[in-house]
């Protein structure tokens, strides 16, 4: 342990070190902990290292993710720091204690995790030492193609002619956007254990089975194994979750088709405004740059960008006096809304929570009418969003969400952990003709890493009389 200290200075969270002495120089100054390494689900198939003095690479290959907890979009760890590999069943990682193994006393329980492949090569040419990772790509799609094994002798682990496929089209209504229905094209459709609707991404007990639509919405899903499910699904560019009602029992050999399903996103009245993009992340809004002591080369003009040490202390650097203020029609979520509502450390070292504004205008309020406001938040660790519109001192809020959230995001580098949505009534008669706040305070201020992320903002206003 001196000699790491020695090498490495430990920042705001175990995991995290600032390497002031590392074994390889060119890493000096860099920040490095396991989190920078996670992935989400799908696209968690191969990972591994690279040596280049001889070429050599050994690779983890993971043909399905049947087996892992959370959905598609649960983030998972692939390597520690060093030449460490890692194989992630079951973690809590981005989403707390809802991802927890619950059993309760007397609970019978199984479940199969794998197989996992794993994979070495080599080459004799140095020049060509990355050439590895395009060989190990390779070595997956053909792991695919063998998925499931028939090797494991276990009656737990069914081979292919032991399980069954489902196909149908999912498409979407939302008479606001087109009086006809629109075909969900690269929307995530799977099958999970019968729940709520999107109970799938706290589900840890079973196995879950996920593709992505066509471009008309159509799907199909082979290899399931036998069981009850509900079909669950989301779509990008539209809020919510969809599920299925009716249980869907996969048998051995089976060939189900489901025809056309039809998602009705959450929709009241007509967009009066919007922030963001309802993708279930908050990648979209402004990443800031990295304090210069804690920079990661790596992640320099990188999509992952916010992977970077220390983002959530960028936002008191941007806002030293006051809370982030946001004009709809003249402000732009890609530069002028943090990508975290964060909490603001004091000179002595305390905190205190933030207060973010939506400022925008009305021509016309029908006092007597309801508007709805939508917060999608894209993560929640320790937190409670209170919403006040046009009084910022009202007591109790106009909405709360109470205490949510374990996720970690924050702290963790991520841009997402568990999807919320909060559907919150504004009554026409808190609006104004003119000019109009939302107030959003996020009030837990005990550490620097509780706080929120966006996903989508929507104020809708009342539905037409003739609406339907």
């Amino acid at each position: 342990m001196t000699g790491y200290l020695q090498r490495g200075e430990p920042l705001d969270f175990p995991e995290a070190v600032l390497l002031v002495d590392p074994v390889e120089p060119e890493f000096k100054g860099e920040v490095d902990d396991k989190y920078q390494y996670s992935c989400e689900n799908r696209d968690l198939h191969v990972h591994g290292w690279i040596c280049f003095d001889p070429p050599t690479g050994f690779w983890q290959i993971t043909p399905s993710s049947e087996f892992r907890s959370g959905g598609p979009l649960k983030q998972n760890l692939t390597s520690h720091v060093g030449p460490y590999t890692l194989a992630m069943f079951l973690s809590a990682h981005y989403a707390g204690e809802d991802l927890v193994l619950k059993l309760n006393p007397g609970e019978p329980w199984k479940k199969v995790f794998g197989p996992v492949f794993m994979y070495l090569n080599s080459d004799m040419d140095k020049d060509n030492a990355l050439c590895l990772w395009d060989d190990a790509k390779e070595q997956y799609s053909k792991e695919v193609s063998c998925w499931p094994y028939s090797f494991p002798a276990s009656e737990d682990f069914p081979c292919s002619d032991q399980r069954g496929k489902i196909s149908g089209r999912l498409q979407v209504q939302d008479r606001y956007i087109s009086h006809e229905c629109i075909a969900a094209n690269n929307a995530y459709v799977g099958l999970a254990p019968p729940g709520d609707v999107g109970s799938w991404q706290r589900e840890c007990k079973g196995y879950q089975f996920w593709t992505k639509t066509d471009g008309d919405g159509s799907f199909s899903i082979g290899d399931i194994r036998t069981g009850d499910y509900n079909i669950y699904a989301w779509v990008p560019g539209f809020i919510g979750d969809y599920r299925n009602d009716t249980v869907i029992t996969v048998t051995a050999g089976c060939e189900i088709n489901v025809g056309d399903l039809v998602y009705e996103p959450p929709r009241d009245g007509p967009t009066v405004w919007e922030i963001g993009i309802p993708d279930r992340s908050a990648a979209e809004f402004y990443i800031p740059d990295p304090n210069p002591k804690y920079i990661n080369k790596l992640f320099i003009n990188h999509p992952d960008r916010f992977r970077q040490y220390g983002l959530w202390e960028r936002y008191a650097d941007l806002y030293p006096d006051g809370d982030l203020v946001y004009k709809v029609g003249l402000s732009d979520y890609k530069k002028d809304w943090f990508f975290a509502q964060v909490n603001r450390k004091k000179d002595d070292g305390t905190f205190e929570g933030t207060t973010w504004q939506i400022k925008f205008e009305l021509d016309d309020v029908d006092q007597s009418g309801a508007f709805k406001l939508r917060l999608a938040l894209a993560t929640a660790n320790v937190a409670e969003l209170q919403v006040r519109i046009n009084d910022p001192k009202i007591d109790p809020p106009h909405f709360s969400t109470g205490e949510i959230g374990h996720d970690n995001t924050i702290s963790r580098h991520g841009i997402h952990g568990l999807y919320r949505l909060y559907n919150v009534d504004v009554p026409g008669a808190t609006l104004v003709e003119g000019d109009n706040t939302v107030f959003l305070t996020q009030t837990i201020s005990t550490s620097p890493l509780q706080g929120i992320m966006y996903d989508y903002i929507r104020l809708e206003g009342p539905p037409p009389p003739d609406s339907k």
